[in-house]
This record gives C-alpha cells, sequence and structure tokens, in this order.
C-alpha cells in the first residue's frame, strides 16, 4: 500500500508545478499581448501619420501634424462614437487647416473611418480611409492604393458644387459610383458632406484652437 505522506507530497508537488507552469504561461500570453498591442498601436500610427501628411503634404505646413492635436466628439455631423484625436496644420503660427476624423456609419460593410482635410477658407483639402471592411475589388476604391476616386473631393466645399450636387450621379449628384456598388461612394459623400458642416458651424472654434 501507498505511504499516505508521500501521496500527499506527490500531490502538492504535481499542484506546485501546475502553479508555476500556469504563471509562467499567463505571464508569456501577457508579455505576448502587450507587444502586439504596441506593434498594432505603432502599425496604426504610422497609418495615420502616412495619411495626414498626404491630405497636407510637407511642404504644406510647417508644425508636426501629430503633435499639433487637440480631442473632439461629435455625433450629430461626424458620427463619432467616442473622443478622437483631430489636428491642425500650421504656417508661421496660423492655422491654415485641420484634419478631421469622420465616420461614415452606413457603408456597404459597417463604418467607414476617414480623415477629412479642410482648409481655413472652407474648402476640402483632401480625404483619406483609414479603415474599412468594404468588399475588396468594389468599396476598397475609397483607398487611393486602389483607385483615385477620393481625389474628387479636393477643393470641394458646402457651396462647390451646391448642395444638391453633394450625392453620387445615380442620385442626381456630382460624384462617380463605383459599378456594381453604389452604398460605399454614397456613404463617403454623405460623411464628407457633415463634416463641411461641421466646420463650418465650429469653424472660429477650430481655428482658433491653440492659438495664443
Amino acid at each position: 500500500m501507498e505511504n499516505p505522506t508521500t501521496t500527499r507530497s506527490s500531490i502538492l508537488r504535481n499542484s506546485l508545478i501546475l502553479g508555476l507552469f500556469a504563471m509562467a504561461t499567463v505571464g508569456m500570453i501577457a508579455i505576448t499581448q502587450q507587444g502586439t498591442a504596441e506593434r498594432i498601436s505603432e502599425a496604426q500610427r504610422r497609418v495615420q501619420l502616412s495619411a495626414l501628411n498626404e491630405i497636407i503634404p510637407h511642404d504644406q505646413h510647417d508644425n508636426d501634424l501629430l503633435a499639433d492635436s487637440f480631442t473632439i466628439d461629435d455625433r450629430q455631423y461626424l458620427s463619432l462614437t467616442s473622443t478622437q484625436d483631430a489636428y491642425r496644420a500650421r504656417n508661421d503660427g496660423a492655422v491654415s487647416a485641420v484634419i478631421l476624423p469622420v465616420v461614415a456609419p452606413d457603408g456597404y460593410s459597417g463604418r467607414i473611418e476617414l480623415l477629412v482635410g479642410i482648409n481655413a477658407d472652407g474648402s476640402i483639402a483632401g480625404v483619406r480611409s483609414v479603415n474599412h471592411r468594404e468588399t475588396p475589388g468594389l468599396g476598397d476604391r475609397i483607398d487611393t492604393t486602389k483607385s483615385q476616386w477620393v481625389l474628387d473631393f479636393n477643393g470641394k466645399s458646402l457651396s462647390m458644387p451646391i448642395p444638391e450636387q453633394w450625392a453620387v450621379k445615380k442620385d442626381g449628384g456630382q460624384f462617380d459610383q463605383f459599378a456594381g456598388a453604389t452604398i460605399t461612394p454614397r456613404a463617403v459623400v454623405k460623411a464628407v458632406y457633415q463634416a463641411l458642416n461641421y466646420f463650418d458651424e465650429h469653424r472660429a472654434s477650430l481655428l482658433q484652437l491653440g492659438e495664443e
């Protein structure tokens, strides 16, 4: 018959080994998750910076766009569900443009996250998509890597075209839709137009943010 003391010692030893193994596993998972989160964050930062500098090229501002940020939270026009960063472009200290985070909530495959740059005069400096799940080969033409479609927003404003023309051609507007995909461009056109309305309503405060 096995000695009870030996049995208890064996159980204790095995429990201790399992406990140490579990602690080591948890620690490794935590370290891996932290490293992964940091890599994802850095990748997102690079995408963000690339988009910012595409909207407002280096030769059109003399400040660090990422560093010259402010928080914004608007559901009515920008469809934001949480506070996000917006950015200022400056020349000699004066705000020459702002870059706003905008969400098109009604894309074909869900939310389309955009950055919309608006010059101080109310014209669009540029539009870039930064996150979406639109169909490859169709809705993903909102990416400049796939199509130049978003460049058609450059220079547009609330008055050019007139409000009735801020729609895709299928809806009687000025902007092209995609062959086989109307929902995506329709959602983006609407979101960009709403961003212009937000800028128009908050122009004074947006252009004065951070100024002395």
